[in-house]
């Protein structure tokens, strides 16, 4: 005989046999039965934040500094329409999420009752499932196959599950089903791995451009034993989701700028380009100039079928996991090439060594320490501080814009989860994305570094890391406007007359609105006490804010 169960334990049952260790949301009266049965679920640790938004991008966080399913749950329709934006940057970065939302009773919903929404419509656009459960009985498929969805690439995504109250209420006979997972990591065929190697052996001058599915796949040595290989330069791509290459390799050059013309310029010496995991040239705004070089040939390898060959031809495109193909293409190239190969590569990263990401690293730390002791702080001069304060095993959650250009040219990546950034451009995401990040990483310190008018997208999130008691430290660059804007605006139009990019009358008091939220909180105005309070905060437990108040100059 099948177990009675009832719809809202059956829920929560089946998130922790798929994985899901966290639930993050914030409560509505549809909500109230997941509510009242987490009382028999205390090993499923239930995170308020106190807004939708934060809600998914505290789930889009968790996910991507552990790689594992989460879930979310937010309040009918006007939670699930203040959680878009956050789920768009999630389905930008391919997170593998569950989002959930209560519904109105079934029949109820008929009449068009308060808060009332049409939300698989609502959620359709970013989700790769939507759906809403119409029967008790189908609870278990419908939650099953979300999770396979949500984990299976190409690509991985956030689903997205309508709950009525009815359902969740109801109690039934219910066999709750098995977890699956579908293994993607698939190597291409030898005929493929030869083509693939004779392709990349002709070339003269290749270049690598490597995505995130180097984070995703965990292929940040075999991409770097690649370079070395080859004896050629690599470049993150212009939209940076994390660590996506080790930065201390003799190959490695930095990140490509989101700029058509540079992009084209970094490229125009080579005659191939091997793409790695991800579009390597996605562009912001528009440019007359392509940022792909006349007669540049690509070859590339990725999951992500709508990557592969996305806006430029590829003359050889393989749909694979990409560790285990470098996995097999590396020895491949190794034995083809022979002596030859090593001598080419030997001479290769000898001439990257002066203008490869160390040297440029020891310049530029050179030419930021010239403003150490301007006032009001240098942004870069603040960034130079953090990175030097920070821990070894630190985990740096990047949305500082303006503020954080000089980062990954300054930090290095070690490791796949050590860095993350705002890759969609959905502003608001750091705050509440390392809460996320501090509670899948538990044992490592965690710093968020982000502008201040990022950070008032998302404040509340400071209450969770609170609530939470995480070892978090915020660090809010405050140059007291849009910076980001002003520059477009001055360098699209030629126009320095600021129109709602301030907010300096009143300004806004970083620090007290974080005492407010319950965390230790600093105001720094004075460059030389930077490091110092750097050091203390991100040596010390709990949840703590330093507003860094620094220059307003546009340029």
């Amino acid at each position: 005989m099948k177990n009675r169960i009832t719809g809202r334990s059956a829920f929560l049952a089946l998130l922790k046999d798929e994985g899901v260790t966290h639930l993050f949301g914030n409560p509505g009266t549809t909500e109230l039965p997941i509510m009242h049965a987490l009382k028999d679920h205390p090993d499923l640790t239930y995170v308020m934040a106190m807004q939708e938004s934060l809600v998914v991008a505290m789930a889009d966080g968790f996910s991507r500094a552990s790689g594992k399913l989460v879930a979310c749950n937010v309040h009918v329709a006007p939670g699930l329409g203040n959680a878009m934006g956050s789920l768009y940057n999630a389905s930008f970065t391919g997170t593998p999420l569950i989002l959930t939302a209560g519904q109105q009773e079934q029949g109820h919903g008929l009449t068009e009752p308060v808060l009332y929404g049409p939300l698989v419509q609502m959620a359709t656009p970013l989700v790769k499932w939507a759906v809403e459960v119409t029967r008790l009985e189908d609870l278990p498929r419908i939650v099953r196959r979300a999770a396979k969805i949500a984990t299976t690439p190409p690509p991985t995504g956030p689903v997205f599950i309508s709950l009525p109250g009815d359902i969740l209420n109801a109690e039934a006979g219910i066999e709750l089903g098995r977890s699956s997972r579908i293994d993607t990591r698939v190597r291409p065929s030898e005929d493929s791995l030869k083509a693939l190697a004779a392709r990349i052996l002709k070339a003269e001058r290749p270049v690598i451009v490597v995505g995130d599915e180097i984070v995703k796949s965990d292929a940040l040595r075999e991409a770097a034993d690649l370079a070395e290989t080859l004896g050629c330069p690599a470049w993150q791509s212009p939209t940076p989701y994390g660590s996506h290459f080790l930065s201390e390799s003799p190959s490695f050059m930095g990140a490509i700028a989101r700029l058509q013309k540079v992009a084209r310029d970094v490229l125009a010496p080579h005659d191939l380009l091997i793409a790695l995991g991800g579009d390597p040239l996605r562009m912001s705004v528009y440019s007359e100039v392509d940022p792909l070089p006349d007669g540049l040939s690509i070859v590339q390898v990725g999951l992500v079928d709508s990557d592969l060959a996305r806006n430029y031809g590829a003359e050889i495109a393989l749909k694979a996991d990409v560790k285990e193909t470098l996995r097999a293409l590396v020895p491949a190239l190794k034995e083809a090439g022979g002596g030859a190969l090593e001598a080419r590569a030997r001479q290769g990263l000898a001439a990257l060594s002066t203008r490869n990401w160390a040297a440029k690293r020891k310049a530029l730390v050179e030419q930021i320490s010239k403003a150490s002791q301007t006032s009001p702080i240098d942004p870069d001069w603040l960034a130079l501080q953090v990175v030097e304060a920070m821990p070894d095993n630190a985990i740096l959650v990047d949305e500082g814009l303006t503020s954080s250009r000089q980062i990954i040219g300054l930090r290095p990546h070690r490791d796949r989860y050590g860095y993350h950034a705002l890759a969609s451009g959905g502003i608001g995401w750091g705050l509440p994305a390392a809460v996320g990040v501090s509670l899948a990483n538990p044992q490592r310190p965690v710093v968020c570094y982000s502008g201040d008018g990022s950070s008032m997208y998302s404040i509340q999130s400071l209450w969770t890391a609170a609530n939470h008691k995480l070892p978090l430290t915020f660090v809010i660059v405050n140059n007291g406007g849009y910076r980001i804007i002003k520059q477009r605006l001055l360098a699209f139009h030629g126009d320095d007359h600021y129109v709602g990019m301030d907010f300096i009358d009143p300004p806004v008091d970083f620090t007290a609105l974080a005492r407010s939220l319950g965390l230790e909180a600093i105001r720094i105005t004075d460059p030389q006490e930077l490091k110092g309070a750097m050091k203390s905060a991100f040596s010390r437990p709990g949840a703590k804010l330093i507003e860094v108040v620094v220059s307003n100059s546009v340029n």
